[in-house]
């Protein structure tokens, strides 16, 4: 079990911490490469940033307490890299349903075309949003849900 089943920081201020630094470096990482791989201004880049970040925010609080509320009523305690690919996937997958449509919107192009820019968006998350959870729990601990402890 990573950290040897050490339980770090729980509840609203692990959540906290994590959207936000989450989305910090996201933020950054987004609009810097939008503006330069799509030649759009670092204004229109920033604000598509911060608008996928808000709702990404959103949807990160619902679904990850949506997931270790499931995961505290499993019977077997931890997070193996299987299940770490699982909550990657459910959470990337679930965002991409809600942004591409706004990505579309903002961009002034259509769904198909939003799609097929996104995907390269898509497929970054889903490798950051691993490694972060990944280096998320090996600095602060397990949450409660994942150490088989009640949180």
């Amino acid at each position: 079990m990573p950290n040897g089943g050490r339980i770090g920081m729980q509840g609203w201020k692990r959540r906290a911490v994590y959207v936000v630094a989450y989305e910090t470096i996201a933020i950054v990482v987004t609009a810097v490469g939008v503006a330069a791989l799509y030649r759009v201004g670092p204004m229109h880049a920033g604000g598509l940033s911060v608008l996928s970040s808000a709702i990404a925010m959103a949807w990160n609080l619902v679904y990850n307490m949506a997931f270790e509320a499931w995961e505290a009523r499993r019977a077997v305690a931890g997070r193996t890299f299987r299940w770490r690919v699982a909550h990657a996937v459910g959470f990337e997958g679930g965002l991409a349903l809600i942004l591409v449509p706004v990505v579309a919107w903002w961009m002034e192009i259509g769904i198909a075309e939003a799609l097929v820019l996104d995907l390269g968006l898509l497929a970054f998350f889903l490798v950051y949003t691993f490694a972060f959870n990944l280096a998320f729990d090996r600095i602060f601990g397990l949450p409660a849900s994942a150490a088989g402890k009640p949180s």
